[in-house]
């Protein structure tokens, strides 16, 4: 029999007792059922959690999981299909991807140990909703590739050679331009955002397989915004580029405040004091 730990997707307020409801038939992580775990019996900060294979779990294992985009990727939609689950009824913390514990009373220490510091947290972030602010620039990329002189040049008399580096030079230029439009581009975003957010963090940008899209990301931004701002937000936001070539902003949103929740350390699944 296959051994399991307790996989910790959120932190949340349960005041009316509906989230057992929203999760019932919802499958998480390793298509688990979700269960709730509270500090006592009529606590109302829970954690949503379920059971998963600690043999894909433990730390050498999650080292190579992590590796498997596959994997990575099945893992991250359960994820974020039961915190969306969750913020659709309450407002929740959620925690960091594979956050595991050795079973459900260890769990339950961790949140009697930080309840006053979750409820509190909760409180500040109820009734907003985090949006995501991504800025990209299109320019065109160098080439070293040789390029022959258009009808234009030859009729100027330009040799090969130098119809390539006046190509280049163009080129530069192009791509010059279009990040100074980008820097143009991220002081309008952080103007027209500072009306209508609360807080704001600077994520790293998106490089490899998680720049989905055309163009370099250069801005990848996260805002924590009130319910009654969001469409305002998003639209002031979107408009920032407006007059600008080579340059695209892209709003995301609402989220769940993934970016604002300060998530506990995860326990050890080997080694963990009792």
């Amino acid at each position: 029999m296959t051994e399991v730990i307790s996989y910790a997707y959120a932190v949340a307020r349960d005041a009316g007792g509906s989230l057992a409801e929203a999760l019932a038939g919802l499958p998480g992580v390793a298509d688990a059922p979700v269960h709730l775990v509270r500090a006592g019996e009529r606590g109302d900060v829970v954690v949503a959690v379920s059971p998963v294979p600690e043999q894909d779990f433990h730390e050498a294992a999650l080292r190579a999981n992590l590796e498997d985009l596959e994997w990575l990727e099945s893992v991250a939609r359960a994820h974020h299909r039961v915190i969306e689950a969750l913020a659709a009824r309450t407002t929740v913390l959620p925690l960091r991807l594979a956050t595991v514990y050795l079973d459900d009373e260890r769990v339950r220490r961790m949140l009697e140990a930080r309840q006053e510091a979750f409820a509190g947290r909760l409180a500040e972030l109820a009734a907003h909703t985090e949006w995501g602010v991504k800025i990209y620039v299109e320019a065109p990329a160098p080439t070293d590739r040789p390029v022959s002189a258009p009808p234009a040049e030859a009729d100027t008399g330009l040799s090969p050679g130098r119809a390539y580096l006046s190509h280049r030079k163009a080129q530069r230029h192009a791509r010059e331009d279009a990040y100074r439009d980008a820097e143009e581009v991220a002081r309008r975003v952080e103007a027209a955002a500072r009306g209508h957010a609360v807080d704001r963090v600077q994520h790293r940008m998106q490089q490899g397989e998680l720049a989905r899209g055309p163009g370099e990301n250069v801005v990848n931004d996260a805002y924590l915004v009130p319910l009654g701002q969001a469409e305002s937000f998003r639209a002031d936001v979107s408009r920032a580029a407006e007059g600008l070539s080579g340059v695209r902003v892209e709003v995301t949103g609402p989220w769940a405040p993934y970016s604002f929740a300060t998530p506990p350390e995860t326990e050890p699944v080997r080694g963990a004091a009792p």
